[in-house]
């Protein structure tokens, strides 16, 4: 889904970027806004899924950290049986005890190690996808002001036409 996310601000930059220029005006573009629209939709219909995706990730996270706790719970308890099994001898007992504590902090560490994969993993692909998302708002952004102010000179020239203030052809030369 990140590909699909990706593909769809690419699409949006080539749009902006293979517009093309009015005449006299390098600094305007002139963009089909439907084909835009149609891409900013389809690019705010993915998101949602990202973000699903990292919640998934989120719940199998904390989902494999119980389980870690359980495993060691239960070889806690599978040790303490063994222990008790073997009382009669306190160098055996001794061993185990021994034993599951090493089980225990192994357990431990991996859970840790684990929870902190996870962490920073979710991290990432969050903020990827809120850059990927600010990039496509802030060129969005951009071309609205683009459009707008093309517009508004646009339409001021029809004005200045209409009042009589210049020639046709002095606005073909604009």
């Amino acid at each position: 889904m990140a590909n699909d996310v990706n593909r769809l601000i690419d699409m949006l930059y080539q749009r902006i970027e293979d517009a093309k220029s009015p005449a006299l005006k390098p600094n305007m573009s002139m963009v089909d806004r439907d084909e835009l629209l149609d891409l900013l939709d389809e690019l705010r219909a993915q998101l949602p899924v990202e973000i699903k995706r990292a919640q998934e990730l989120l719940s199998a996270r904390e989902k494999f950290v119980d389980d870690a706790k359980r495993d060691v719970d239960r070889l806690m308890r599978q040790a303490e049986l063994d222990a008790k099994a073997k009382v009669s001898d306190s160098e055996v007992l001794y061993a185990a005890k021994e034993k599951a504590r090493q089980i225990i902090q192994q357990a431990e560490e991996r859970s840790r190690k684990l929870y902190q994969v996870a962490n920073e993993y979710a991290e990432d692909a969050l903020s990827r996808t809120e850059e990927a998302v600010q990039a496509a708002l802030d060129e969005v952004k951009q071309s609205r002001v683009r459009f707008r102010g093309a517009s508004a000179a646009k339409m001021q020239e029809q004005r200045d036409q209409l009042d009589g203030k210049i020639s046709p052809a002095q606005a073909d030369e604009n």
